[in-house]
């Protein structure tokens, strides 16, 4: 009877469904705070092999640049390419600035900047940094265009040098006394046509450089031309009569 009472007081255990124990409150808990974290650990799992992936193309890219660059320069320098920049006055120009870099160790630093940025696109691409990739991809488009201004400023400024030692070695037999003065003004006319090319080339301004540049020109023309020919007129017959002598050889002192 004692047995039956105590059996009769107990409440009957409901059991859930398909005979599954259920969850305690506490690891329910537990598991919506580790959620996060396995999330994140599966991220960093799926990223590490493209981040290692990046990191071998940026290693490879970065020897290939060295290497590029190297052969780069030897090439220059086989076909006297700093022969062409020093008698153009380029590499002068650039020791002058404070480097010691010559014209064909800056080529060949293009040529490593052009390779590095070429890496840079192929890693950030596989690692998905697609506005990363965007922009490198805008800078590195800059880059061909830095290397053609660049020889048109070398073979321009050599052919202005030409072409103000061509004014001056005629007018040394022609007997012009002025003629180192009108060489001169030749090779800084070719000189600033050039880079006007240049930097119509590089696109920068979008046309406000060449546009001032013609402005300024025009002005500076037009003002020596009226200073010259209102407040110089002796002095410009004088120089015609010099320039060009009268058919009995009389010549102005």
């Amino acid at each position: 009877m004692g047995r039956a009472r105590r059996h009769g007081n107990l409440r009957p255990y409901n059991r859930p469904p398909g005979g599954a124990q259920p969850e305690r409150p506490e690891m329910q808990n537990i598991d919506v705070m580790l959620e996060p974290l396995r999330a994140l650990l599966a991220q960093v799992g799926a990223f590490t092999p493209r981040l290692f992936l990046a990191a071998a193309l940026l290693l490879g890219g970065w020897l290939l640049a060295k290497a590029f660059r190297f052969s780069v320069v030897k090439a220059l320098r086989a076909l006297n390419f700093h022969v062409l920049t020093e008698r153009a006055g380029i590499d002068g120009f650039l020791q002058q600035g404070g480097t010691e870099k010559d014209t064909t160790e800056i080529f060949g630093w293009i040529a490593y900047v052009l390779v590095i940025l070429a890496s840079l696109i192929v890693a950030f691409n596989s690692l998905g940094l697609t506005q990363v990739t965007d922009l490198l991809g805008r800078v590195l488009l800059f880059v061909p265009r830095l290397l053609v201004a660049l020889l048109v400023l070398v073979f321009g400024s050599y052919f202005a040098r030409f072409a103000g030692h061509a004014v001056q070695s005629y007018c040394r037999s022609a007997e012009i006394s002025d003629g180192e003065l009108l060489g001169r003004f030749m090779q800084y006319g070719v000189m600033a046509f050039v880079v006007l090319l240049a930097v119509d080339h590089l696109d920068i301004g979008g046309g406000l450089i060449q546009q001032t540049f013609l402005i300024l020109l025009g002005g500076v023309v037009v003002a020596l031309a009226l200073a010259f020919g209102i407040g110089g007129r002796d002095r410009a017959a004088a120089l015609i009569a010099r320039w060009f002598p009268d058919e009995h050889g009389d010549r102005l002192p």
